[in-house]
């Protein structure tokens, strides 16, 4: 149903209403049949199809049968000379034709259109018929339509060409035959269809790099007059700039003198997206930047807000990469905070943010105070984090920042905007220790009013981790207990857990804390006195001070070691019985990809080996089970990890093999997943023949063949390898699938008695230091950075050499430990030039491991490394120091 829109003005309450408003399918289907009418009336039958029109826009569905009547209804629509309604009957076919049958019937009209005399009427037919017409009859057309491209009326012109951009998605070959008329169009000097032709002859040679060089290097000689096609060179330039290396001895990029050029242009929008190229050159010096930078800022005060907006835009991209250079402009951006639009007052601002210096923090501060009540929700949320980052950038400024935050925090605001705040107060917390107490105090003084539940609870579980190690924690409580009393249930127990771990943290508020506790305990909610039971035996319920344990402290503060949706799957699994449910029976992997080796349907198991067992159990239970069933690999203990399936051919050949590495203290277990997808052969005694020579720690003990491969059917062979216990030994291993070819009868499915020897050469395969370590994520990092304490913690620095970014040095980083990132650390912001990502997992041997990575990227995109880890033994922290030095 079509919704009203209102508008109110200043002197009076009239409303004004959609014209829509109350229209329903049925009844615009039922004024359809004035199509139908001898003596039409274009006026009325246009209104008809504009509703129809908006029925289809809105998301209206039409069944095959209505779509249909009503498209045949409009096909007599054109014995009608009137233009407005041609006009309209072209838009109501393209429309329909996904949905109406029969559409074909309608080309002989339009192909009369297309050669009609009316430059209005043969662009439209144009557009229609290559929207409703297939691959065979636009053969038929393709001379109309090559014709057209060329023709001297430029909406004929132009039509054809956008005609062959959506043609180009379906039917390609067409459209590249017609490059020499599009390159004609090209020299046309008509605005848009040189635009439009551009756009088909970049499209026709986009997968040719050097044909795109090529167009871009033509065209740039000057050859292009109209500003939107211009604007669409820059842009292939830019790309062309991008996949092309620069002269490594003078620097130079090819092209640049070109965009250089194009900032002194008379278009505007042209200057824009030269600009904005330059800006966004990878790697771009100051230099470079110079003369973009230098145009963006008279376009700071020109008095369209569109040209404003965006060159504000463009340096508040910049100031993220190049601080320093967007200085210049700083007083320019200074009078657009009062700017009526509210967007580019933003934006100034947290440009103005990211560029200031420490002097000029406390004028911002006075100019945003005003701003803020004027601007909407998301335009505060981009003004608090641009705050937050200053204040990590100036951290002597944090009294004054903080009380801003504080103050915004008490105005009306919707969820995001105080998550915004909060997170933004926790981080400066966290990150400037002269900072704690203060923000503390700000966060008590909120939840005494917070309306929302979440943002309680997150603010009395971070009163719980830093309170206690306050000076002076004792004047927090009153702000945690009087949420027992004046809040719901859920924001009650999290302050029952808050006061526990005061309680635990500081042995002087023992007593005090049990007393509330104890009060507590009359809850009305089953949740609320739980807890309360829970924390007082375990702190003590008799109340007599004891020292609290460190199990309790892990109890308290320590972070869950396995995975949370592992734990549900297992608690869904146990089935109640004598024997209590085990916490350390879950897995503390998370769960990777199902085993590669699933039993075909309508297959009988391979012979020789079955595939694991089905169930709701995890992909490592089955794993294990599966080995244990193996009488070679008994005897090996418990299995460590099992890697997920590495490919090992190619995909469409022959055989498909994957390997699984099944890793144990002092074995690795190779699992060679084998499909036979050749239908007239059999495969007998398949097994692969590892070569380790490359791998020197390693020493094969064990092999298991397979007896059968039938087409189609999956089936393992096994091969084991010993090496030094608890060691991480890494090496490549060369592998050779050997087996004998039987030929199958098809009438039959007999395989011949006799076969042939014949081998298959595998991927290598390599075993690396990843494959030793466990994804083990903790769910509160900094806790268990504490808990685990420093006695093992080794620091070192690191240059990581040149790379593309900052995100893809801390994946590669990733990778190479194979460890859980923690807290979403592994997103990087776009054009960060520093970052701290948080990592952990379990090593070999059941050590649990906690890595901080500190990194950072210059302008000549070197990045250097800091790596801090922490875990429970000293050598493992000394090996991953290992892996880093040598990966």
């Amino acid at each position: 149903m079509a919704q009203p829109f209102m508008k109110k003005d200043d002197d009076d309450e009239e409303a004004e209403y959609s014209p829509f408003l109350g229209i329903e399918k049925g009844a615009v289907l039922q004024e359809a049949r004035v199509f139908n009418d001898p003596q039409l009336d274009p006026r009325r039958c246009s209104q008809v199809i504009t509703k129809l029109l908006y029925l289809l826009n809105q998301g209206e569905t039409f069944t095959k049968t209505e779509a249909t009547e009503v498209f045949f209804a409009v096909t007599k629509l054109f014995q009608s000379r009137d233009i407005g309604l041609r006009r309209m009957v072209y838009l109501i076919i393209k429309e329909l034709s996904p949905c109406a049958d029969e559409v074909i019937i309608v080309t002989s009209s339009l192909m009369k259109d297309m050669n009609s005399k009316t430059d209005m009427y043969r662009a439209n037919a144009i557009r229609v018929l290559c929207r409703i017409t297939d691959g065979t009859l636009l053969t038929q057309i393709e001379r109309y339509l090559k014709q057209a491209i060329v023709d001297k009326n430029p909406v004929v012109a132009s039509a054809a060409l956008v005609s062959g951009i959506h043609l180009l998605q379906t039917n390609p070959e067409i459209v590249k035959r017609w490059s020499n008329e599009v390159q004609e169009a090209v020299q046309s000097r008509a605005a848009l269809v040189q635009f439009h032709a551009l756009a088909v002859l970049h499209q026709i040679r986009q997968n040719d790099r050097l044909a795109v060089s090529k167009l871009v290097t033509s065209l740039t000689r000057g050859s292009v007059r109209s500003p939107l096609a211009q604007c669409l060179l820059i842009r292939y330039t830019s790309q062309v700039i991008h996949e092309s290396t620069s002269n490594l001895q003078t620097g130079e990029r090819p092209f640049f003198d070109y965009l250089e050029s194009c900032l002194r242009h008379k278009a505007e929008m042209v200057i824009l997206e030269a600009a904005r190229a330059i800006t966004e050159l990878n790697g771009v010096t100051s230099r470079e930047l110079t003369p973009a930078i230098t145009v963006l800022q008279l376009f700071l005060s020109s008095s369209k807000p569109v040209l404003r907006f965006a060159a504000v835009r463009t340096l508040n991209k910049v100031a993220m990469t190049h601080p320093m250079a967007v200085t210049n402009c700083n007083i320019d951006m200074e009078s657009l905070i009062s700017d009526q639009n509210r967007s580019i007052a933003t934006l100034a601002i947290t440009t103005l943010l990211k560029t200031g210096n420490e002097l000029s923090v406390d004028r911002l501060m006075k100019q945003i105070t005003n701003f803020m009540s004027d601007i909407a929700d998301e335009f505060k949320i981009v003004v608090v984090e641009a705050i937050r980052s200053l204040c990590l950038k100036f951290p002597l400024k944090y009294r004054s920042l903080m009380n801003f935050l504080s103050n915004i925090l008490r105005e009306e605001g919707g969820f995001e905007y105080k998550k915004a705040i909060i997170d933004s107060i926790v981080i400066l917390i966290r990150d400037i220790p002269e900072a704690k107490e203060s923000g503390l105090l700000h966060l008590c003084e909120f939840i005494e009013d917070c309306e929302f539940t979440y943002l309680s609870t997150q603010i009395l579980h971070f009163l719980g981790i830093e309170g206690p190690k306050t000076s002076d924690p004792s004047k927090y409580i009153r702000y945690i207990y009087n949420r027992v009393h004046l809040e719901n249930a859920t924001v009650r127990a999290s302050a029952v857990s808050t006061l526990a771990k005061f309680g635990a943290m500081v042995e002087s508020l023992k007593p005090r804390i049990f007393v509330l506790l104890r009060r507590c305990l009359f809850d009305s909610d089953d949740e609320v006195r739980d807890r309360a039971t829970l924390y007082l035996n375990t702190l003590g319920g008799d109340g007599s001070e004891v020292e609290t344990s460190a199990i309790t402290n892990e109890f308290l503060f320590g972070s869950l070691e396995v995975p949370l949706v592992n734990l549900e799957t297992s608690l869904k699994n146990y089935e109640p019985s004598d024997e209590s449910f085990d916490i350390n029976s879950v897995p503390k992997e998370i769960k990777s990809q199902p085993l590669a080796e699933k039993k075909a349907p309508g297959k009988k198991p391979t012979a020789g080996l079955a595939a694991p067992p089905s169930g709701p159990a995890t992909t490592t239970d089955a794993y294990e089970r599966l080995l244990s069933s193996i009488a070679e690999f008994s005897s090996f203990g418990k299995l460590f990890k099992s890697s997920a399936p590495v490919e090992l051919t190619e995909a469409g050949t022959e055989y498909a093999v994957n390997v699984v590495k099944h890793i144990f203290d002092s074995h690795v277990v190779f699992q060679y997943n084998c499909n036979n997808t050749i239908p007239e052969v059999l495969l007998e005694n398949v097994a692969v023949i590892v070569d380790s020579s490359d791998a020197e720690e390693f020493s094969e003990v064990a092999s298991k063949p397979l007896r059968s491969l039938p087409y189609n059917s999956p089936g393992q062979t096994f091969v084991a390898f010993e090496k030094p216990d608890g060691v991480p030994a890494v090496g490549k291993f060369s592998n050779n699938l050997k087996f004998i070819v039987k030929e199958v009868d098809p009438s039959t499915g007999e395989a011949e008695e006799d076969g042939v020897e014949d081998e298959y050469q595998l991927e290598d395969l390599e075993v690396v230091a990843a494959d030793y370590m466990l994804k083990v994520g903790v769910s509160n990092f900094r806790n268990a950075w504490e808990v685990m304490g420093a006695d093992f913690e080794r620091v070192d620095e690191y240059g990581l050499g040149p790379r593309e970014s900052l995100a893809e040095a801390v994946n590669a980083v990733i990778d190479l430990l194979g460890m859980q990132p923690c807290e979403g650390t592994e997103v990087v912001p776009s054009n960060s030039r520093s970052h701290s990502c948080l990592l952990s997992g379990v090593y070999i041997g059941n050590v649990k491991v906690l890595v901080r990575l500190s990194l950072g990227i210059d302008g000549q995109r070197d990045v250097a490394m800091k790596l801090a880890v922490r875990s429970e033994d000293e050598s493992v922290s000394d090996a991953i120091h290992e892996i880093v030095a040598s990966g």
